[in-house]
């Protein structure tokens, strides 16, 4: 088999980001500027692509010991919650993503407490220029498609900074570790080949277990649009149980042919949700291609999830290698997102 198209070395990229997430979480320091633990009663993450990813894993996994609410927004505009006691995260590596763009000035323009955590662009100037904080995003390859883990260190840790995710160092540390567990596994190219190659010229159906499922099943799905410029679809268990799940009962004979269920499992599910899986693969058996079952490794739930998107990575770099695509470039993303 011929080396595979990688132009932008997406490959090298996404295999650094266990070096890279260690050394930054090494070289981070506090951040000057942010607002007080007890005049925050809300906090707003704008992200897209992505950083969007990285927010709305923020909302899965700090959440849960959080005690404000913590919200992730894709849009041009801002919520109506939003107001002085909300900390606006506006996430962006180049800092220039309109959708974040146009919501971080409506806050700008408020007065809000917004923190821009780039590497420059339209983001830096608009926060700088008012002097609210800029915040380096250490390590972050210019691909964002190879960015995930650089964007969530300082999410995680600014969240943690301000007394709203404690323990969130812990966290990545042991994020970091079971990355690296992963990435020196001799077997992993071997498995995601494995999976690619199962997949082939369907479409990976991606559901995951409860709201961290959904949030790497999201992943997946994006990476595989992206890297393989192919279909790919995303839901959760137990959400889809009262839907989708119907949606299966007619047109088995062109399901089957153009779809592939593929189930992301990690230790952080509802019993229950386990009982649905169970009933889920029945159901579904006689409807699509085949099914793969991926299981996440590591101490924590942001390993967890990071261990599952890390290994969406790699089975969209090798489903861009079986088709032949270059996964770097993004020609129809570049498009819809340069309309001004």
């Amino acid at each position: 088999m011929p080396a595979p198209i990688d132009t932008d070395r997406l490959r090298v990229l996404v295999d650094a980001s266990p070096d890279m997430l260690a050394a930054a979480l090494a070289a981070w320091t506090p951040v000057d500027g942010l607002p007080a633990h007890e005049d925050i009663d809300s906090v707003l993450l704008l992200g897209t692509g992505t950083c969007g990813d990285a927010a709305d894993a923020a909302v899965a996994v700090a959440s849960a010991l959080s005690p404000v609410p913590i919200v992730a927004s894709r849009d041009y505009e801002l919520p109506g919650f939003v107001g002085d006691g909300t900390l606006v995260l506006a996430l962006c590596i180049a800092g220039e993503d309109d959708e974040v763009i146009e919501a971080a000035t409506e806050v700008v323009h408020a007065g809000g407490r917004l923190v821009a955590v780039t590497r420059g662009g339209r983001l830096a100037e608009l926060a700088g220029g008012v002097g609210l904080p800029v915040v380096d995003v250490p390590g972050a390859p210019r691909e964002a498609s190879a960015s995930l883990a650089a964007v969530t260190l300082p999410l995680f840790l600014l969240l943690e900074q301000t007394g709203l995710f404690p323990g969130a160092t812990e966290y990545l540390a042991e994020a970091v570790a079971q990355l690296a567990r992963r990435r020196d596994d001799d077997g992993r190219t071997l498995a995601a080949r494995g999976r690619a190659l199962q997949i082939g010229r369907t479409w990976p159906l991606v559901y995951g277990g409860g709201g961290l499922g959904l949030v790497a099943a999201r992943h997946w799905k994006a990476q595989v649009n992206r890297l393989a410029k192919a279909p790919a679809f995303a839901n959760a268990v137990p959400a889809l149980c009262h839907d989708e799940i119907a949606g299966w009962g007619q047109h088995g004979d062109v399901t089957r042919q153009v779809l592939t269920l593929v189930g992301l499992r990690h230790d952080y599910e509802h019993p229950l949700v386990g009982e649905r899986y169970g009933l889920l693969a029945g159901l579904v058996e006689e409807v699509v291609a085949g099914t793969i079952e991926v299981t996440a490794s590591g101490d924590g739930p942001l390993a967890q999830f990071l261990d599952l998107a890390y290994q969406g990575d790699l089975v969209a770099l090798e489903l861009a290698a079986l088709a032949g695509v270059d996964p770097g470039p993004l020609p129809a993303v570049d498009a819809m997102t340069r309309v001004r």
